[in-house]
Parts: structure tokens; C-alpha cells; sequence
């Protein structure tokens, strides 16, 4: 009698499937844009060239992913948008320096690859490669079998930008008497979801039958890079901050200067339901405010000559509204008056 042999495939690693994949990647990805020389896909490295209009081009880079959205993802067996959240945390990112999306890397780690799912996520992550203006060149998908429980898999990704020297934004251009714009959020975006779990799990609430819940948990977080793009091409703004894990306190902080303030006045937020719904689940302001983006998804410090002007660059529902100013004093941040969640 014949010893069974040992494969791969019967370790759980299916090597034509992960073929079948990148074929597909390679077949829906558009090719670099003026620049047919490379083919990046499907390679061992990826090749891009770095614009000419640049005089002294810096790059940026980022990487994130999407935390424990993940798992409404599964809930829902719905992934065509957390490929959109993944391009947006690292683009976000991005812009706040003024740099301009080029490349986008995806990495996948999945305990067994399903086409379909996986498929659906790069069709995600390709809108948006395509409205952050960014390219996806390549990426690496894992099938790790014994490392996730079925139906697992996690999700990052890096991208990197470009911005010219002069264009750079830093904490030097923020002066005294600058004012702090709101840019709402579409939502949750993808931080503070391990917590809406937690709420969820403790609660049992049936997300599949609660429309409200259904709604929100899964909009993609929105990308904010046209409109910050343009506003730095018009030198409209001195400063911005990605509003992401930590809230508006923590992010704001990193781009405050010694010295200076950032005095925002949290009753000038405008919340959203979710918040709400979030809030009314006996959790602290304090929590609620270095958890979630409580409805600012990313913040402008701008010259207040500049304030008019703004507006024009940003769709009804997201245009920017004063919430603070930057004054003298220690500590970066200050907020005052309490958040209006209802």
C-alpha cells in the first residue's frame, strides 16, 4: 500500500487559487498611467516613475488598515467597501504633509482563499486607488491555514506620496489667530469599532435586522484627497490633521506648534446618529472623544483671510465649519464647552 505524499495543497495552501487571484488583479488594474514600460502586477517589485513636474520631490509614506471593521464585514459577508476604508487611512495620512497619492500595496492574510471575497476587496480597494488619484501596483495575499479560524483574514496597506519641497505642510506655517475647520466624517470611518463590538456583543443585537445599524457600519470612510489637494495648490491652508484613532484631541496635537493652542469649542461639532446612538450606550464624553471622530473626519488650520474661499472646494455635505482658534499657551489643545451629541 502506497504512502499518501505530502503537498502543499493538503496543508491548506492552494497555490493555483492565489494565481487565479493575482491574474484577476492583473486584469482590473488600469495600466500606470503614461507609462507603458512596466507591468507591476503580478512582478517581484513594482516600478513607478516619480512625476517631472516636481522640482524637488520629497516622498511620503503610510500604512495602516481597518482594525476590527473587519469583522462587521464577516457579519455582513459584504467586503466591497473596506477596500475603500483601506486606501482612505493611508491617504488621509498622506495629505496631511501635502503630499499627492502615487502608489498603493495592498497585503491580504486570509486563512483559505475565496475568490469571491477576496475579489470584492480589491474591487474596493480599486475605487479608491481611483478617487484618491493613487495606483495599486501590487501587494502580497497569504493563505495561512492554522493561523486564522475560517472565514479569518486580515487586511493592510501601504501607499506612498510625493510633494515638492516648497509644498510641504508642517507645523511652521501655523501661526497665532489661525482658525480650526471641521471637515464632517461619513461616519465611523475605521476606528472605535472594537468598542461598537463590545457594545454590540453586550447587548445582543441582531446588526443583520437593525436597518439604523445596518446602514451605518459599513460606510466607507471618506477620502478626503481632492479637496486638501486642491486647497494646498491655492496655499489656502497652513496646516490639516486626519482625524483617526485618538480623536480630535490626539490628532489635532500633532500638528500644534510649541508655544500654541489649538482652543476648540466642542459644541460647534456637528455629530452624526451614529455618535449618538454610541453615546446613548453610557459611554463618557472623554471616552467617546479619544475613541471615535465623533463626527470631524479631518481638521484645517487656515489664515482667516482664507476662510471664504474655502468652501467652494468641498460638496454641500462636506464643507468645512469653524470650530476653534489658535491661541497662545502650553499643552497644544484645549476643549472647551461640552459636545452636543443630541
Amino acid at each position: 500500500m502506497k504512502k499518501s505524499k505530502f503537498t502543499y495543497l493538503k496543508s491548506g495552501v492552494n497555490i493555483n487559487a492565489a494565481d487565479n487571484f493575482v491574474k484577476f488583479i492583473s486584469n482590473i488594474s488600469p495600466k500606470n498611467k503614461g507609462n507603458k514600460k512596466f507591468k507591476n502586477i503580478g512582478g517581484f517589485g513594482s516600478i513607478s516613475d516619480i512625476p517631472k513636474s516636481y522640482k524637488r520631490p520629497k516622498i511620503v509614506a503610510s500604512t495602516d488598515g481597518v482594525g476590527t471593521k473587519i469583522e462587521i464585514a464577516n457579519i455582513y459577508n459584504k467586503y466591497d467597501t473596506i477596500g475603500i476604508d483601506l486606501v482612505a487611512m493611508c491617504v488621509n495620512d498622506l495629505i496631511v504633509q501635502g503630499a499627492r497619492p502615487l502608489i498603493f500595496l495592498d497585503y491580504i492574510s486570509i486563512n483559505k482563499i475565496n475568490l469571491k471575497k477576496l475579489k470584492n476587496l480589491i474591487k474596493g480597494i480599486q475605487i479608491g486607488c481611483k478617487i484618491s488619484g493613487c495606483e495599486l501596483v501590487g501587494g502580497e495575499t497569504a493563505e495561512m491555514p492554522g493561523t486564522y479560524e475560517k472565514g479569518k483574514f486580515d487586511i493592510a496597506g501601504f501607499s506612498v506620496g510625493i510633494v515638492d519641497e516648497k509644498k510641504i505642510l508642517n507645523n511652521k506655517k501655523i501661526k497665532k489667530n489661525d482658525l480650526i475647520l471641521a471637515i464632517p466624517s461619513s461616519g465611523l470611518h475605521s476606528n472605535g469599532y472594537s468598542l461598537v463590538r463590545h457594545i454590540i456583543g453586550k447587548k445582543k443585537i441582531n446588526i443583520k435586522k437593525n436597518k439604523f445599524l445596518k446602514g451605518e457600519l459599513l460606510k466607507p470612510t471618506k477620502i478626503y484627497v481632492k479637496e486638501i489637494l486642491n486647497l494646498i495648490k491655492n496655499n489656502l491652508i497652513n496646516g490639516c490633521a486626519n482625524i483617526t484613532g485618538g480623536g480630535i484631541r490626539d490628532n489635532i496635537k500633532r500638528i500644534i506648534p510649541d508655544n500654541l493652542v489649538a482652543k476648540i469649542n466642542l459644541n460647534k461639532i456637528k455629530t452624526k446618529k451614529i455618535f449618538t446612538w454610541l453615546k446613548k450606550n453610557n459611554i463618557e464624553d472623554d471616552e467617546m472623544l479619544k475613541t471615535f471622530n465623533c463626527g470631524v473626519g479631518f481638521c484645517l488650520i487656515v489664515n482667516p483671510k482664507n476662510l471664504k474661499k474655502i468652501g467652494k472646494f468641498f460638496k454641500r455635505e462636506y464643507k468645512p465649519y469653524l470650530i476653534g482658534k489658535i491661541v497662545p499657551g502650553k499643552n497644544k489643545v484645549k476643549l472647551d464647552e461640552k459636545i452636543n451629541w443630541f
